[in-house]
């Protein structure tokens, strides 16, 4: 089945996903002369930076997702669609989407691409099935069960072998998310879970993060990076460097270092949080008009965000490859903004040229990553001046608040926080089996569709 939205005399945007490029450009279209139409494949907004802590057990799902219809409701020039888009036409100007069988065609005058990007795990794929990675509430709810059901796991076993591999938890990769995991197991397992079991002793969890690669949060620097190390390390967290993933399944992984020597390290709890690729609408895009991609899967786009020979089709966010932009949050809040801006301002001023939009740049604010309570490493203002310790972590907790959609989310998250800060805590505790499996049950209805399919 398909159909196609009805359409206005008005200049239509259409913008495609809802994370924050595709909602902060929407919002700042909601007073311009346009009708807006956002397509996304989810039905809500996720602030992605704190889907750690819904896997820990610090928040709930609430705190982190918005529902889109709800952040929009009151933007009357705007509809939210549901759909997953498979196709962009940028010859007819078209958008093709797919909803429970339902296939939608939108039309549009300007086009905001703003997918995001999806885990990579650098052409081994099948490891996704074994090392959830970070980008969405199921992961994270599926990551949450899998930590909590290893402990439960560990109380009823009597073998002490599998007791280990049991309380065994390895993180690939030692960016801000693999740190920020890795020390929140490390706390759950040290403080939360102290004393609620009588047949293991949680504390003596194993906690291992690897990355290739020679410094944790390469990005910061040795300085930072190192004492970012030395913090998980007091935690109790193994810290690994210079060593690769080359295999993983149910029972562990093997680990290469660089001289060359495998090591197999048995393990229940496998996280992927190592690297990401851009969404396969850029592969789309760059077909249709011979753009290129960068090694990610990222579009090159022009110094004002749009395709080469389409100044009307805006790509942002994640997706964007230009100069050495990062692929985080202000980032894509700051692209957002710029686009819808120079639509908005265009149309208000008929005679303007596209030749005479003023180049996007990006505003460096700086990177923060929390290590542990009371401890965060990190640099502000363009990236200049390093932050740590408690002032660290304070402004972290400031930062996050700031850009959290909804009053509600803000009052409530602080309050999560200071309960779970205070008394070591969390109230997030609680897994169900449908978590755990459901990513893996809904692969395997996939897999039964194609064979009956052929």
């Amino acid at each position: 089945m398909g159909s196609q939205p009805a359409q206005s005399t008005r200049h239509h945007v259409v913008i495609v996903g809802s994370g924050f490029g595709g909602i902060f450009a929407a919002q700042k279209l909601k007073h311009a002369n346009v009708d807006v139409t956002l397509i996304a494949r989810t039905t809500h907004h996720l602030f992605q930076p704190l889907l750690y802590q819904v896997a820990t057990g610090i928040l709930s799902v609430g705190e982190i997702a918005v529902p889109n219809r709800i952040i929009l409701r009151k933007q009357k020039n705007t509809q939210v669609l549901l759909g997953d888009v498979v196709d962009v036409d940028v010859t007819n100007q078209t958008v093709s989407s797919e909803a429970s069988g339902h296939t939608t065609v939108t039309s549009y005058d300007s086009l905001i691409v703003a997918a995001g990007a999806e885990q990579s795990y650098f052409g081994n794929d099948h490891f996704a099935r074994f090392a959830p990675g970070m980008k969405t509430i199921d992961h994270a709810l599926e990551l949450r069960g899998k930590i909590l059901t290893a402990f439960e796991r560990a109380e009823l076993s009597e073998d002490p072998e599998e007791q280990a591999r049991l309380l065994t938890f390895v993180v690939v990769g030692a960016g801000p998310t693999g740190v920020e995991m890795a020390g929140q197991i490390a706390e759950l397992a040290r403080q939360t879970l102290v004393g609620a079991f009588r047949n293991i002793d949680p504390s003596m969890a194993r906690i291992v993060l690897l990355d290739g690669a020679p410094i944790v949060l390469p990005p910061m620097g040795k300085r930072l990076g190192g004492k970012a190390q030395r913090r998980l390390e007091k935690l109790g967290v193994e810290v690994v460097l210079n060593a690769f993933v080359t295999d993983i399944d149910e029972r562990g992984l093997v680990v290469k270092d660089k001289d060359g020597n495998q090591e197999r390290v048995p393990a229940y709890t496998k996280i992927w949080a190592a690297g990401v690729s851009a969404s396969p609408l850029g592969k789309i895009l760059a077909e249709q008009t011979g753009t290129e991609l960068d090694r990610a899967g990222r579009v090159k786009v022009n110094p004002d965000l749009t395709i080469q020979g389409h100044p009307n089709v805006f790509v942002v966010g994640d997706m964007m490859a230009l100069d050495d932009v990062p692929g985080i949050a202000p980032a894509a809040i700051q692209s957002g903004t710029y686009a819808g801006r120079i639509i908005k301002d265009e149309l208000s001023n008929p005679g303007a040229s596209t030749s005479q939009r003023k180049p996007f740049k990006y505003l460096d604010k700086g990177s923060i990553a929390v290590v542990s309570k009371y401890s965060a490493v990190g640099r502000v203002i363009g990236g200049k001046v390093p932050v740590t310790g408690v002032v660290g972590w304070f402004m972290w907790l400031a930062v996050h608040l700031f850009y959290l959609v909804g009053f509600k989310n803000r009052y409530s998250t602080l309050l999560y926080w200071l309960f779970a800060f205070v008394s070591n805590a969390r109230t997030q505790l609680n897994v169900t089996e449908q978590w755990m499996m459901g990513r893996h049950a809904l692969e395997e209805v996939e897999e039964r569709k194609k064979e009956i399919g052929t």
